[in-house]
């Protein structure tokens, strides 16, 4: 079953999460560890939380449709967490759109990518194997 105000739900508890990890590391971990060891913690962090909010959200949206539902949050949480981390980065440092697109800088090793790598696939990995757990009990 489709749930949006779970997938809503889950999404803002990521949300709140990567705000505050981020300002947690933008603010008491940046002073003692390199940028880059404080980019890894800001995109490392979150990751087994992620996780656990697409556990969550495969389980209240098992069924028929847990394709769709999954593919809702994997379209949703991406992007619309890479636009509230941006406007976190906008709003407290006053960062513009070149700095922070710095952060997807594959070439320089930057981890962002993985944290945005890993919201879009938590939620279909989650509910493709909890789908595949429940035909499994069944047969």
């Amino acid at each position: 079953m489709i749930r949006p105000a779970v997938t809503f739900l889950l999404w803002l508890a990521i949300a709140v999460l990567v705000v505050l990890n981020d300002f947690v590391g933008d603010t008491w971990i940046a002073a003692t560890l390199s940028v880059r060891a404080v980019e890894w913690y800001k995109a490392l962090v979150p990751m087994p939380y992620v996780a656990m909010m697409a556990i969550f959200h495969a389980r209240r949206t098992m069924g028929s449709n847990w394709l769709e539902a999954s593919l809702l949050a994997a379209l949703l949480w991406p992007t619309s967490t890479v636009l509230v981390d941006f406007l976190y980065a906008r709003m407290t440092y006053e960062e513009g759109s070149e700095a922070f697109l710095d952060r997807f800088g594959i070439w320089w090793g930057a981890p962002y990518p993985l944290l945005v790598l890993v919201l879009f696939a938590a939620p279909l990995l989650a509910g493709w194997g909890l789908a595949s757990r429940g035909t499994a009990k069944r047969s």
